[in-house]
């Protein structure tokens, strides 16, 4: 996987975009869409499989919603994926990984997790039966106006909003919060992680920082995923880790990924461990 876009340039840029233009994509912007997309991978050891959608090209299909959140896109990318341990998480650093990239093209995407019409999607899409199809994105040029709904939507959930330090990552112990200057170099990382978009901006990662290793968690929110068939937030996971992963390679920090370093240490209620990642 080669990353050739600045992360500290366009995790800051990336938004949600629910509005797009009838302006048409080239083709060659949409055949390196697809080489990039070939090239993507995940530190979980999981297999993504992709799906591009022109809904303009279809006939004889169910009509796709987007229960009135989407305006004007058709194009689409879907992932899906079997279900594994790791499987949600491995999703959504790839899943997200194409959507920076998507932005480094100076295009609009959206994360669409639970307002679609996935039976449709999975058809238009040829996603197989026995697949998790958890998430789309509709990708193409935004409108600079947002139309009321994304208004409406984006205030709810506060989107442009996120979380302070003192309550995403610790140091040693989940009663002293990480400053900076003890980050040191990792400051870097976790900012990005920070500025990462989250299903309903959630935003559920939290981060211990205890002997050289970031140890990650997932704050659950009770209820949240009971609509679903697995929990959704573990994609938003695999969104903080694509964050931190590329982060690091930016900045030439070596590290590696730890699945079974969870640190004894009694947990929130309502947290869970989700991985741990090791610098060199």
């Amino acid at each position: 996987m080669n990353i050739e876009f600045s992360i500290a340039d366009i995790v800051p840029r990336r938004t949600s975009v629910r509005n797009f233009s009838s302006q048409t994509i080239e083709p060659e912007t949409i055949r390196s869409i697809e080489s990039f997309v070939d090239t993507v991978d995940n530190p979980f050891g999981r297999t993504v499989r992709f799906y591009f959608l022109d809904a303009e090209e279809l006939s004889d299909q169910p009509k796709l919603g987007t229960y009135g959140v989407i305006k004007g896109a058709t194009r689409y990318i879907g992932a899906s994926i079997d279900d594994a341990p790791f499987a949600l998480e491995a999703l959504g650093y790839e899943m997200e990984t194409v959507i920076l990239y998507l932005t480094s093209l100076g295009l609009g995407t959206c994360w669409l997790g639970g307002t679609f019409s996935r039976k449709a999607f999975a058809r238009a899409m040829d996603v197989g039966d026995s697949q998790l199809f958890p998430a789309i994105t509709p990708y193409g040029w935004s409108k600079k106006k947002k139309h009321a709904k994304e208004h409406l939507m984006r205030k709810m959930i506060r989107a442009d909003q996120r979380k302070p330090w003192d309550v995403l990552f610790f140091q040693n112990d989940f009663d002293t919060p990480l400053t900076k200057k003890a980050a040191g170099e990792l400051a870097f990382l976790l900012d990005m992680v920070r500025l990462g978009p989250s299903a309903s901006n959630k935003q559920p990662w939290r981060v211990l920082l205890k002997d050289h290793t970031l140890h990650f968690f997932e704050a659950k929110q009770p209820g949240y995923s009971d609509a679903f068939a697995y929990d959704i937030q573990r994609i938003d996971m695999g969104i903080a880790a694509a964050h931190l992963d590329l982060a690091a390679r930016e900045k030439g920090i070596r590290g590696e990924f730890d699945f079974s370093g969870e640190p004894a240490l009694p947990l929130p209620d309502e947290w869970k461990y989700a991985f741990s990642w090791r610098a060199d």
